[in-house]
């Protein structure tokens, strides 16, 4: 770190660290409060309608305005923490020295990003002002104002950070680089405005797979891409970039992903995802391969409640990895098939990509959250195959079986566990509660669960819990904001007519077309993950698979399949690294055995693609 003459080393470090410490308190404690309020405000929506027959018309006004705060101080928290989603496999095969340079690259874009909406936040928070909710009959500018506040947060975070990381050196030559590049395209603006949509490929192929190969986070990727296309290649004010980014931010149904999230470390503190897991254990543990099985069946019924991959699988393995390996597995075998298991779960509800789905192209949530059981199933059942044959030799002699009164005391401390998901499923397909809603039942079920019957109950966990969520949603609300604007600009470009025109005239029809978007949505998962992929696709493909007479329920599940299976599979898919983090092996010891498992995967996804029924059937 650098500083100048009459600051010391030891003074700059206490003023940055105590700045660190404002910001935290500043930004974390409201986010903690809101996940709270969010809660109690949908559940007492529930609550009046369902139980006392009265709503109370103004939950869903005021969650939608406290929804877009939670988003955005969640985006600060993240930078703050360095949790926004990012490719780091190009930085991981880069020397300490030039890494260093080139993370510094990746702040300065930050920096540039959110400073260029430092006048489009303003202008967008006046623009709303003259608009009034129904109920509240509030300003609009109170919600909107989250986004003003959040980009002024995130610059002086950004600066903090290359204050704290960064020589001077390294800061003035990425300036130096960065100013050329903008100069430079700012030059070509006369030529660029020439090219119509080559400037895609430049902006949103070439700037994008650039500054995410930089390790840039995939949220700002999108928003510096979208407004360097913008400003370079058209006349549209920067103000449609806040605009876009508040509409794609706040829409109620994705209320449900900071839910699902607090739902999901509640599950694994109070005990109820080691209550599935001993249960399952009990039953299959003795016969060969029985712990992978256990596995399975434990993501296939924790899986999407989260609303993180990570979590899920953070939540099953330190149950079951000791174990298996006193059992003689190896470890790169069980984080191969850890990662796999992750893969065949993505289309399980309350999966927050298909909420995702249902927000950007309207199909119905309850029939998505229907239609994903089933192909999560065949994922499973294939991956159960390949188990057996590759257990067979294993040898069992010294592991007993669990006495089947041992089994019905583990299944009756379980049953609320298991309870669980069925609940949150029946809710919404019941019309109980909406999609947004049902996460609430799900908090206040697994509190009461936790405190009555389980008696594990950390209060000292709640407040990193509450921040954790918050800083989670914020990362992939911000993604979705950006991806929001990026989209737009694609459909404006006259982009989504091409596509459509291309995949509608893709040979062998219907099949062709469902063939050619698995393979698509594969590579869109390893690069992008599956949110920021459907934000930007999902409206533009979802009208096409109509068009060709493919019901949109399958589509949706070919779609969130292949997904998961790019999301697993390295060296790119984030998930692949999660995986080998949560198990602790390095991704070395894990490439070559992740491929079996994938391998198998990808024959599930075929048969899924090839059998309507497996997603429609039970709608």
């Amino acid at each position: 770190m650098h500083i100048s003459d009459d600051q010391s080393p030891l003074h700059a470090s206490r003023s940055l660290a105590l700045f660190d410490r404002t910001m935290a308190w500043a930004t974390e404690i409201p986010a903690a409060i809101l996940v709270v309020l969010e809660t109690v405000i949908l559940f007492a929506g529930v609550v009046s309608r369902y139980v006392f027959d009265a709503p109370l018309t103004w939950t869903d006004e005021l969650a939608s305005i406290l929804f877009l705060w939670l988003a955005m101080l969640g985006a600060v928290i993240a930078l703050r923490r360095g949790e926004h989603m990012r490719l780091a496999t190009f930085l991981n095969w880069m020397r300490p020295g030039l890494r260093a340079w080139v993370e510094t690259l990746g702040t300065c874009i930050v920096v540039l990003f959110v400073a260029m909406l430092l006048l489009p936040s303003y202008d967008h928070i006046a623009d709303q002002w003259i608009v009034t909710t129904p109920a509240l009959q509030w300003h609009d500018s109170v919600r909107v104002a989250a986004i003003g506040v959040g980009v002024v947060l995130m610059l002086a975070i950004a600066l903090a950070r290359l204050l704290e990381r960064s020589s001077l050196t390294a800061v003035a030559g990425c300036v130096v680089v960065m100013a050329a590049l903008v100069a430079a395209l700012w030059f070509l603006k006369p030529v660029l405005t020439t090219l119509g949509n080559i400037n895609l490929l430049i902006f949103f192929v070439g700037g994008v797979g650039l500054c995410v190969a930089l390790g840039v986070p995939i949220a700002f990727s999108f928003g510096i891409a979208t407004i360097g296309y913008l400003a370079l290649t058209t006349t549209v004010p920067l103000t449609i970039v806040v605009n876009r980014m508040d509409e794609g931010m706040s829409n109620i149904i994705l209320l449900a992903v900071p839910l699902f999230v607090f739902l999901g470390a509640l599950i694994e503190m109070t005990g109820l995802a080691r209550a599935m897991v001993d249960f399952l254990a009990s039953l299959l543990g003795h016969v060969r391969g029985g712990l992978q099985y256990v596995l399975l069946g434990a993501m296939y019924l924790v899986s999407g409640i989260s609303g993180s991959k990570a979590a899920d699988m953070a939540a099953i393995a330190p149950a079951l990895f000791p174990e298996m390996k006193k059992r003689g597995a190896q470890q790169g075998e069980l984080v191969g098939l850890l990662a796999a298991s992750g893969a065949m779960s993505e289309t399980i509800p309350p999966s927050l990509v298909l909420i995702t789905i249902g927000a950007v192209t309207g199909v119905s949530i309850s029939a998505l959250f229907t239609g994903g059981l089933l192909p999560a199933v065949v994922g499973m059942l294939a991956l159960g195959i390949l188990i057996y044959f590759r257990t067979r030799a294993h040898d069992m002699s010294g592991v007993a079986r669990t006495h089947w009164r041992q089994v019905g005391k583990l299944f009756v401390i379980a049953l609320p566990a298991l309870a669980l998901p069925v609940l949150i499923r029946a809710t919404v397909v019941e019309g109980v509660a909406t999609a947004t809603e049902v996460a609430t039942v799900g908090v206040v079920y697994t509190l009461l669960a936790g405190l009555l019957l389980y008696r594990q109950f950390d209060w000292s966990r709640m407040y990193p819990i509450l921040v954790g969520t918050a800083s989670l949603s914020g990362a992939i609300l911000l993604i979705i904001g950006c991806a929001t604007g990026m989209a737009w600009a694609l459909t404006q470009s006259g982009f989504s007519r091409s596509l459509v025109e291309m995949m509608a005239a893709v040979p062998g029809g219907k099949m062709g077309f469902l063939l050619v978007s698995a393979l698509m949505f594969t590579v869109l998962g390893s690069v992008l993950e599956g949110i920021p992929a459907i934000v930007l696709f999902g409206p533009l493909l979802f009208p096409v698979a109509r068009a060709v007479g493919v019901n949109e329920v399958h589509y949706a599940m070919v779609a969130v399949f292949a997904m998961g299976l790019g999301l697993f599979a390295p060296p790119f898919g984030v998930g692949f690294y999660a995986a080998c983090a949560i198990g602790k092996v390095e991704p070395d010891e894990v490439f070559s055995r992740v491929w079996p498992f994938l391998g198998v995967l990808l024959i599930a996804l075929l048969i899924i693609v090839a059998i309507p029924w497996i997603s429609t059937g039970f709608l």
